[in-house]
């Protein structure tokens, strides 16, 4: 199954299947790494209002030279500023210097307060409702609208009652966290998938599993590699691999194509050391729906 090279949205638009994904990466460093990856063949750039670096990535766009029409940009909207769709738009996209958004995703269904509290009086689903509105408003703004962190039962509210079905789901997936309940609800409506954290964490016990290295030595690349090659071989998921150093994001960049077998193979690691690093008890809202979580 050849890993694709680009996902086609349910707008129209053509995703490109790899990205740099900015989470935790820090100012000074990160406009360093986008442009890097910019000035080597990258073309889609993910970041969030939530990580703080908007201006950076905005920067190192500039940076690359690039002509912005050539770039896939995702920012995600922010829990604390689910009551102000509209001025956080405008906010998102002064920081990142740029007419318009590739893709805006609600970044998790939890409306927080401003000093990181819960906001229990405040449904996600008015939220998505407003994104609708602000999308429909500026299509020369927003190209598209959608979700991250959604399970299938939030999904399926949403999807109950949206006016625009949203364009991308960004989940946590790695060969520890498949999500394939998830995976399978998206194909079902046309929806993609992004994958985050597709190595597992920071310090990875992925990169050091047998069935991985193995796999790896196979293709003669590096475990890191078959990870984000994993995500690229599943058809409509894009990956969004993070690093700030040069040779890492030009190494990340090399997706392999995997048989079959090597897939079911990947995929199996989950049945004996199932992991999700990002939960999301930290808003204040419980599981929001995922069943390994329940």
């Amino acid at each position: 199954m050849p890993a694709s090279k680009t996902v086609k949205l349910n707008t129209g638009a053509e995703m490109p299947t790899l990205g740099l994904g900015t989470w935790k990466s820090q100012p000074g460093a990160v406009e360093k790494a986008v442009a890097h990856a910019l000035k080597n063949g990258y073309r889609h750039i993910d970041t969030a209002t939530a990580y703080a670096n908007e201006k950076e990535v905005g920067l190192g766009i500039k940076e690359s030279g690039v002509p912005r029409e050539e770039i896939f940009l995702t920012t995600k909207l922010n829990n604390s500023d689910q009551r102000d769709v509209e001025g956080a738009l405008k906010r998102s996209l002064e920081a990142l210097d740029t007419p318009y958004l590739d893709l805006w995703l609600m970044h998790w269904p939890c409306p927080m307060t401003k000093d990181g509290k819960a906001d229990k009086e405040y449904d996600w689903l008015d939220t998505w409702k407003e994104m609708e509105r602000v999308y429909k408003a500026n299509p020369d703004k927003v190209k598209a609208i959608g979700v991250s962190n959604f399970s299938v039962s939030y999904l399926r509210r949403l999807l109950e009652h949206a006016t625009v079905v949203p364009a991308v789901n960004q989940i946590e997936l790695h060969p520890a966290c498949m999500q394939e309940d998830i995976v399978e609800e998206c194909k079902k409506h046309g929806i993609a998938l992004t994958a985050y954290s597709p190595l597992g964490s920071d310090a990875s016990p992925l990169l050091t599993n047998p069935i991985v290295e193995k796999i790896a030595k196979k293709y003669n690349v590096s475990p890191a590699n078959i990870l984000i090659s994993l995500q690229a071989n599943r058809p409509q998921v894009t990956v969004i691999p993070k690093s700030v150093t040069p040779s890492r994001i030009d190494q990340n960049a090399k997706i392999v194509d995997l048989t079959e077998e090597d897939v079911k193979e990947l995929s199996s690691i989950e049945k004996e050391n199932h992991l999700r690093v990002c939960k999301p008890y930290w808003t204040g809202w419980g599981n929001i729906g995922f069943p390994d979580l329940e």
